[in-house]
C-alpha cells in the first residue's frame, strides 16, 4: 500500500489561489465571510502577539496558518454540535460564538475565559496534550445514548497522535460508533520536533486504518476544502456511520508560543516554502483572480476587522488585574489551614511585586 495514494490531499483552490477543483457547495457570498473572518481573526492573533512582547498579556500560543482548518470545520457544524479544542483553537472557538477578547483574559490570568457561553456547545480549551480527544468521545457516547441528533468535533495537532489518548480515543471511538469527527490540525511541528521524528508513517490519516474507521487527507489552508470536506463527513457521522479521522495539512506561520522561538529549529528554507501556500493570502488571490474582491473592499475589510480587533483589547484591558490569590478559588469547598496561609502568601507576594 502507498499510503499517499490510499490517502490523496482534497484540495479545490491551490498555493496560488487557482480553482482546481469543485466549489459548488460555498456560494460565493460564504466564501466572501470566510475572507473577512480569516483576515480578523489573523489581525487579532498578530495582536495578541504584540500585546505578549508589551507586557500586557502572558503566555499566549498563536494560530495563524491554520485559520482555514479552524473556520472551516467549524463552519460545517450544527448549532447543536459540540467542539472540544486545545490552547491553539480559539480561531474555531471565534467563528463558533466565543467572544473575541477570551484569549487574551486567559493569557491575563482571568478565570472566566475558561467559562465558555451558554450558547457555544464547546468546552474549554485544553493544555493537556491530547485529553480533549477522550473528552469528544465522552460527549458523541453521551449523545448515541440520549439518542440525541449530536455530534462531536475535537481539533489536535500532529504531536497529539503520538500521545496514548489519542490511540485510546479512537480505539473506543470505533468500538462504540460513536459520532464523533477528530480533526488533525497536522502544522509539521510538536514544538521544535519535525514531524519525521515523530512518526514513520506518511500519513496521520492512514491511522485510521488501524482502527477501522475513515481517513481522510485535505489541504488545511483551503478553507473550500475543508467546509465542502467537512459537510460531508458530518452528514456521514451523524446519519450513524461511525467516527471520521481527517488529517488537515497545514503550517504554523509562528511560533509554539511567545516563549519559544522557531528560528532555532526551524530551517528558513522550510518556512519560506511553507508560507507561500498559507490559507488567508491564497483566498485572496482566489477571490481577486475571480473578481469578487477589489482593493477597495481588501482596504475597508481590513479596517473592519481592525476595528473589532481594537474593540476586543479595550473590552480585556478593561477588566480589573487578575489575583494570584483567585487561583485558590473554586477547589476546595473549604480551604484547609495551610491552602489559607498559602493564599495570604500569594497575596502578600504579588503586592511586594507590584
Amino acid at each position: 500500500m502507498n499510503p499517499e495514494q490510499e490517502f490523496p490531499i482534497r484540495r479545490v483552490i491551490d498555493e496560488q489561489g487557482q480553482l482546481v477543483g469543485d466549489r459548488s457547495q460555498v456560494s460565493d457570498a460564504q466564501l466572501k465571510d470566510f475572507y473577512q473572518w480569516l483576515v480578523t481573526l489573523r489581525q487579532f492573533d498578530q495582536r495578541a502577539w504584540n500585546l505578549q512582547r508589551q507586557g500586557r498579556i502572558g503566555t499566549y500560543p498563536p494560530y495563524s496558518g491554520q485559520e482555514a482548518t479552524q473556520v472551516g470545520v467549524v463552519a460545517a457544524l450544527s448549532h447543536d454540535d459540540w467542539i472540544c479544542g486545545s490552547y491553539r483553537d480559539w480561531a474555531a472557538l471565534a467563528y463558533a460564538g466565543v467572544p473575541l477578547h477570551y484569549p487574551l483574559l486567559n493569557s491575563m490570568g482571568h478565570a472566566i475565559a475558561g467559562h465558555i457561553p451558554e450558547q457555544v456547545q464547546a468546552l474549554p480549551v485544553q493544555v493537556v496534550i491530547a485529553a480533549q480527544i477522550l473528552h469528544a468521545v465522552g460527549l458523541a457516547w453521551a449523545a448515541k445514548l440520549q439518542e440525541q441528533n449530536r455530534v462531536a468535533v475535537t481539533f489536535f495537532g500532529d504531536g497529539a497522535t503520538s500521545q496514548g489518548d489519542f490511540h485510546e480515543a479512537l480505539n473506543l471511538a470505533s468500538v462504540m460508533q460513536v459520532p464523533v469527527i477528530f480533526v488533525c490540525e497536522n502544522n509539521q511541528w510538536a514544538i521544535s520536533v519535525p514531524l519525521n521524528r515523530q512518526m514513520h508513517s506518511p500519513t496521520i490519516a492512514q491511522r485510521a486504518l488501524a482502527y477501522n474507521i475513515e481517513g481522510i487527507r485535505l489541504d488545511g489552508n483551503d478553507i473550500v476544502a475543508v467546509y465542502q470536506t467537512m459537510r460531508e463527513v458530518v452528514e456521514r457521522v451523524r446519519s450513524g456511520q461511525g467516527p471520521v479521522l481527517i488529517e488537515a495539512v497545514t503550517y504554523r506561520l509562528g511560533a509554539h508560543t511567545t516563549a519559544d522561538d522557531p528560528t532555532r529549529y526551524r530551517p528558513p528554507e522550510e518556512d519560506e516554502q511553507r508560507r507561500r501556500g498559507e490559507p488567508l493570502s491564497r483566498l485572496q488571490n482566489y477571490l481577486q483572480r475571480s473578481g469578487l474582491l477589489s482593493q477597495d473592499d481588501i482596504s475597508s475589510i481590513d479596517e473592519m476587522a481592525k476595528e473589532t480587533v481594537d474593540e476586543a483589547v479595550q473590552t480585556a484591558e478593561a477588566y480589573p488585574a487578575a489575583s494570584l490569590a483567585e487561583t485558590f478559588e473554586h477547589v476546595y469547598g473549604e480551604l484547609s489551614e495551610s491552602l489559607r496561609e498559602q493564599r495570604a502568601a500569594s497575596v502578600r507576594g504579588g503586592a511586594a511585586h507590584g
